[in-house]
């Protein structure tokens, strides 16, 4: 049968995830149909534009470039036509309310220097953390991050090396275990909130990402990080896929226990030979596929999991630049465990917070206008499982309280000088998303939560259904979901034949 004959996979969201797999496929002659539900590319990584400012809405710390070359290696295209990094330096400042400041660098004797003043009994800490978290490197990403775990074989497989590097303890006791002072045990802990979790309940595998990061650096793509997104659209398109926007999902036909189409919102029904979700994996399974009674006994599962916490994100421009700061900067506040446990535990919505700020215009200034500086600030706050917070009434003060706290610390003359914000809510996750419980990155990346205790890449009972994205294997965060799209288009290959 001809490509032209056959009936396409639709990839339903057009995330970093979707467009991956989306790319995977059409390179390997499989015809794809992207559809996605928001007027453009990108899902959480969209772009929002206002009186001249450009803001990357979602994921701006972009590690592992080689998961993206790949894709682009894959196609035979030169990814330099496509597309420029810039290796960041700092990777990240994190600042105290004590005056304490840390440029975390890829530049070991950089590091050193600075952890030597700070707290000189633990330079050789460091060093054993960083042997550690090579290993776990070694075997939770080079080996298994795009390797499907479909059954508990594949699992049992993997159990003497995560034992060995006691993949059952969290990522903060590991930390504790080499670092002695307390603010850099938050230094070296808090990464697992870039992946939607708790330091002090996610597995010791994703200690992980400092060895990536001081493999491959902290990236910014050149235009930000929709650049990013269009150069993925571009290069499936120029591989002949075809890319929908404004065109949401209504529901997935099966029939007799495998896909046959997907419904569209509007009414059109396009028949496909396999269905890969981009989507929200709950949304997926209770509202995609809501007349499928075979998927009973996965939604009550999906039920049980611990969800990620969600964001409140502030956007805003400056009418004046402030070079002194660092592309990406980690505001700690006066707690760390206790307000961790307030957003993860508790629910609450605390009156302190620890914030993360985006200053992509110190790298590239054509992201604001001429003299003026583009921002976005986030607070990690709970999900709808814990907390009903009424957001249509919290936010502005909420907003108000960390613009405050911002220009305080690092940015002073802040309100003086906004030209213009906007809010994205665990509201908006829920509205413009479809997240489950307004979570910000799927399923907590706990031990119970990870590999084959994740939705799997490809669902056991509907034949033709896949998953891609954050709430499959390994996970949340750029590398995670672009590696996800290679372990799920591996199997749709195999699959249809094409591998």
């Amino acid at each position: 049968m001809t490509n032209s004959a056959r009936l396409p996979v639709a990839v339903i969201g057009a995330g970093f995830g979707g467009l991956a797999a989306a790319i995977r496929l059409q390179a390997s002659g499989v015809p794809t149909l992207v559809l996605e539900k928001r007027d453009r590319p990108g899902g959480r990584a969209y772009v929002f534009e206002d009186e001249g400012f450009t803001f990357d809405a979602g994921p701006t710390v972009i590690t592992a470039p080689e998961c993206i070359e790949e894709l682009f290696q894959l196609a035979q295209r030169p990814m330099a036509d496509y597309l420029e990094f810039v290796q960041l330096d700092p990777m990240y400042r994190l600042s105290w309310e004590d005056g304490y400041t840390l440029d975390y660098t890829a530049d070991l004797e950089r590091m050193n220097a600075q952890i030597a003043a700070h707290s000189p009994a633990d330079v050789d800490g460091y060093r054993r953390f960083l042997e550690y978290s090579e290993a776990v490197f070694q075997e939770g990403y080079v080996k298994l991050a795009a390797v499907p775990f479909l059954d508990m074989w594949s699992m049992v497989r993997a159990g003497p090396q995560l034992a060995r590097l006691q993949s059952w303890r969290s990522v903060y006791s590991i930390v504790a275990k080499y670092i002695k002072d307390p603010q850099l045990r938050q230094a070296f802990s808090y990464h697992t909130l870039l992946v939607g979790g708790n330091p002090f309940t996610s597995s010791s595998i994703y200690a992980l990402i400092h060895a990536l990061e001081r493999r491959w650096g902290v990236l910014f793509p050149r235009g930000g990080t929709g650049a990013l997104v269009q150069a993925l659209a571009r290069l499936y398109r120029d591989l002949g896929g075809d890319l929908r926007v404004d065109c949401p999902v209504d529901r997935i036909d099966t029939n007799s226990g495998r896909v046959s189409g997907v419904c569209l919102e509007s009414g059109e029904r396009i028949p496909v030979s396999g269905i890969v979700s981009n989507a929200d994996v709950v949304h997926t399974y209770e509202k995609l596929l809501r007349d499928e009674s075979l998927l009973d006994r996965k939604r009550r599962s999906l039920a049980r999991k611990r969800y990620s916490m969600s964001l409140f994100v502030v956007y805003f421009g400056l009418r004046r630049q402030h070079p002194q700061l660092a592309h990406h900067t980690v505001l700690f506040g006066p707690r760390y465990k206790e307000l961790l446990d307030d957003i993860f535990e508790r629910g609450v919505l605390a009156d302190d917070f620890s914030l993360y700020l985006h200053a992509p215009s110190v790298t590239d200034p054509n992201l604001a206008p001429p003299g003026c500086s583009a921002y976005y600030v986030l607070a990690p706050v709970p999900n709808f499982a814990n907390g009903q917070i009424d957001w249509s009434t919290e936010a502005p003060r909420f907003r108000d309280r960390i613009l405050e706290y911002v220009e305080k610390r690092c940015i002073p003359g802040l309100r003086e000088d906004l030209v213009t914000s906007r809010m994205f809510t665990p509201q908006d996750f829920v509205t413009e998303l479809n997240a489950h419980q307004g979570s910000a990155f799927s399923l907590q990346p706990t031990l119970t939560q990870s590999a084959y205790f994740r939705v799997h890449n490809r669902d056991a009972r509907i034949g033709g259904l896949y998953f891609v994205g954050a709430g499959t294997h390994p996970g949340a965060g750029v590398p995670g979901v672009v590696n996800s799209a290679k372990a799920t288009a591996g199997l749709v290959l195999q699959d249809q034949g094409a591998a």
